[in-house]
């Protein structure tokens, strides 16, 4: 299965629409989201897309039960501030990654297959030991100016980073 991952958003309407049109393009089946949405409005932006919606929270999203609301709205789902989400056997761990306690746990236990975190909008792809941690940089591009995503095959338990 082919999975996009996203993160930091950041309000940034026309990267958020350029992102869905490409995960849309590159026929992902699962999106997930590793947060900093920022306001509810942002969230309706996800509604043209064509695959399920994961998120959780990140460090700068304010109005918890606005973006819940968001997600209902648009038939997707967040689960808070970590999530487990398992795809064909694979085992993914979603953190936004500003806890940087439970991040380096993650890391460090190679308990997952895969550790998806976000929060310094800096895209990287690297393994430690059986775990490939992600971190799919920045669609709003506000810090490095690059709007990125990353997509996960999980048949060959690989990731690559875009730049939309």
């Amino acid at each position: 299965m082919k999975i996009g991952i996203i993160a930091d958003t950041h309000d940034n309407l026309p990267a958020i629409d350029k992102a869905v049109k490409r995960l849309n393009q590159e026929k992902v089946q699962l999106v997930l989201h590793l947060g900093d949405y920022v306001a509810g409005f942002a969230v309706l932006r996800f509604k043209p897309l064509e695959a399920k919606l994961i998120g959780i929270f990140g460090n700068n999203d304010g109005d918890h039960p606005l973006l819940e609301k968001r997600f209902r709205e648009i038939n997707a789902e967040i689960r808070g501030r970590f999530a487990e989400v398992v795809v064909e056997d694979v085992e993914i761990a979603m953190t936004h990654g500003d806890e940087l306690e439970l991040l380096k746990s993650l890391i460090a236990t190679e308990s997952y297959d895969v550790v998806a975190q976000a929060h310094s909008h800096e895209a990287t792809v690297y393994r430690k030991g059986k775990t490939l941690i992600i971190n799919p940089g920045e669609v709003c591009g506000y810090l490095s100016g690059k709007s990125t995503i990353a997509l996960l095959d999980t048949q060959n338990l690989s990731a690559r980073i875009v730049e939309i």
